[in-house]
C-alpha cells in the first residue's frame, strides 16, 4: 500500500535513472513499451503541433516527431536529468523541443492539436492535470492518456504479481532501479486512474474512449473536444 503521494514518488523513482531508461524500460516491459507507444501514435491525429508531457528520455516524443516532421512538437518533463538525456537523443530533430515545467503547473501560453503521455497519469491529480490540458488544448483538440493498469483476470494477475516479485529482487542488483521495481507495483494496484481521468473528462465536456492492453496490464484513455 502506497501511503505517501504519488507524486512525491517521482523524483525517488527517477533521480538515477535517466541514463539506463531507454534500455531498463524495454527490457521490464518485455519490449511491450514500443507497442504501447505506438498504439499511442495511431490515436494521435494528423496534427501541426503536439505536447507531450512527462516526456522522460522523448522515446514517444521523437515517435511522433518522425510520424509528424512538420508539426511543432514540445516535451515537457518535471526531471531535467531526464531532458537531458532527451535533448542529447534528439539532437538531429529540428522540430522538438523540450521543457522542464512540473504537468500539474503547466504553463505555456500555447494550445495545441494533440496533447500526449504516457506514464503520467497515476502520479497526479485527475482534475488538475485535465484542467492543465484543456488549457493548452485547441478546440477540436485530443488528449491521449497511457499508463500501467493492474489486470482483473485472475489468472493474469498472479502472473503480474510474480513477475514483480523477480523483477524486485532483480533491484538488489541494480540499486538505482530499486526504489522502482519495489513501490512501483504498489502504486499500480492502488491507482484508479483510468476511471478517475475518464469521469474528469466527461465532466469537462471531452468525449472520451478507452482501450485495454495487453491482457489489461495497461491502456490508454483519449479525450477529445467536442465543439
Amino acid at each position: 500500500m502506497i501511503t505517501e503521494s504519488p507524486k512525491k514518488l517521482v523524483p525517488k523513482f527517477f533521480g538515477k535513472t535517466a541514463k539506463s531508461y531507454d534500455s531498463v524500460v524495454i527490457w521490464a516491459t518485455f519490449g511491450r513499451d514500443k507497442y504501447w507507444k505506438n498504439e499511442i501514435l495511431r490515436k494521435v491525429p494528423s496534427v501541426k503541433s503536439v505536447l507531450d508531457l512527462a516526456c522522460g528520455t522523448g522515446i514517444l516524443t521523437r515517435l511522433i516527431a518522425n510520424a509528424y516532421p512538420n508539426a511543432k512538437i514540445i516535451g515537457v518533463d518535471i526531471m531535467q536529468n531526464y531532458l537531458d538525456v532527451a535533448k542529447t537523443n534528439s539532437q538531429n530533430y529540428g522540430n522538438i523541443t523540450f521543457v522542464n515545467q512540473d504537468a500539474e503547473k503547466l504553463n505555456l501560453d500555447l494550445k495545441f492539436d494533440c496533447i500526449t503521455s504516457s506514464y503520467l497519469p497515476k502520479y497526479c491529480d485527475a482534475e488538475t492535470l485535465v484542467k492543465v490540458c484543456i488549457k493548452h488544448l485547441k478546440d477540436d483538440g485530443i488528449i491521449v492518456f497511457h499508463d500501467f493498469t493492474y489486470p482483473k483476470n485472475s489468472f493474469v494477475k498472479n502472473l503480474w504479481d510474480l513477475y514483480f516479485v523477480v523483477l524486485n529482487f532483480i533491484g538488489i542488483f541494480i540499486p538505482s532501479w530499486k526504489d522502482v521495481f519495489r513501490d512501483l507495483p504498489k502504486l499500480i494496484r492502488s491507482t484508479s486512474w483510468l476511471d478517475d481521468y475518464e469521469k474528469t473528462m466527461n465532466n469537462n465536456g471531452l468525449q472520451t474512449e478507452q482501450k485495454l492492453l495487453t491482457l489489461g496490464s495497461s491502456a490508454i484513455l483519449v479525450g477529445k473536444k467536442i465543439c
